[in-house]
């Protein structure tokens, strides 16, 4: 369908730049420094089931991922885990937050083909320090119009972000999380696109609005100026 598109957004975490395979390596060193002091076939889970409970009072990012692993480490360990994987649980939350950071393919022409349209956005939740650090490094920081970085993703957050852009019905949100980008975008009034990628928090899974006329699905970033073009 045709749409006048005031102001696009993009999410940044797995959308603009890799982030969820630096969680995942150290969540593999995390089962590798518990392995000699507890067999736990479901740290994975019991891993999860703790970001879950942290959420409210930790919020999203690393800081959280790490607190979580170290509260997962003394629940499975009965409080017996040695003080120095603790150390080294930190060292490696200090190394996630050092990470360079990387582009997804296509990254920055898709802003700059958005751009040609109107302002665009970054909107991004995550730890304040570590996503502005991030943002510097991309190169794509002048590219925005405005940066937005809260601490959850909400249809009450989108309209007030997109308020001062002519308001969620003529704003679209890019990203690659079903449950924070696009439902909660759609729910504002606004349009929500879907771009996957190959690695998937568990808790940002959620049903695709499939048969919603402000829903689409693209493979890549790539697809994002034809997609653009055939809706104008």
């Amino acid at each position: 369908m045709a749409f006048d598109t005031a102001c696009i957004a993009f999410d940044a975490d797995d959308t603009l730049w890799h982030n969820e395979r630096v969680f995942k390596l150290t969540q593999e060193q995390f089962a590798e420094l518990l392995a000699p002091h507890v067999q736990a076939p479901d740290l994975d889970a019991q891993l999860l089931a703790a970001e879950r409970r942290n959420i409210g009072q930790y919020g999203f990012g690393v800081k959280g991922f790490v607190l979580s692993m170290i509260e997962t480490a003394l629940e499975v360990t009965q409080n017996r885990v040695p003080g120095s994987v603790i150390g080294d649980l930190i060292a490696a939350g200090q190394e996630m937050l050092a990470h360079p950071t990387d582009l997804l393919p296509h990254a920055e022409e898709a802003v700059r083909v958005a751009r040609e349209r109107g302002p665009v956005l970054l909107i991004t939740k995550g730890d304040l320090l570590d996503q502005e650090r991030k943002l510097a490094q991309s190169g794509l920081g002048d590219l925005f119009d405005g940066v937005e970085i809260v601490s959850d993703k909400t249809a009450s957050v989108y309209a007030r972000i997109f308020d001062a852009f002519g308001g969620a019905d003529r704003g679209m949100m890019i990203g690659n999380s079903m449950k924070s980008d696009v439902r909660p975008m759609i729910d504002a009034g606004g349009f929500g696109v879907f771009v996957p990628h190959d690695l998937a928090w568990d808790l940002e899974h959620a049903d695709a609005p499939e048969d919603h006329p402000r829903y689409a699905t693209l493979p890549d970033l790539g697809a994002l100026p034809d997609f653009l073009r055939l809706r104008d």
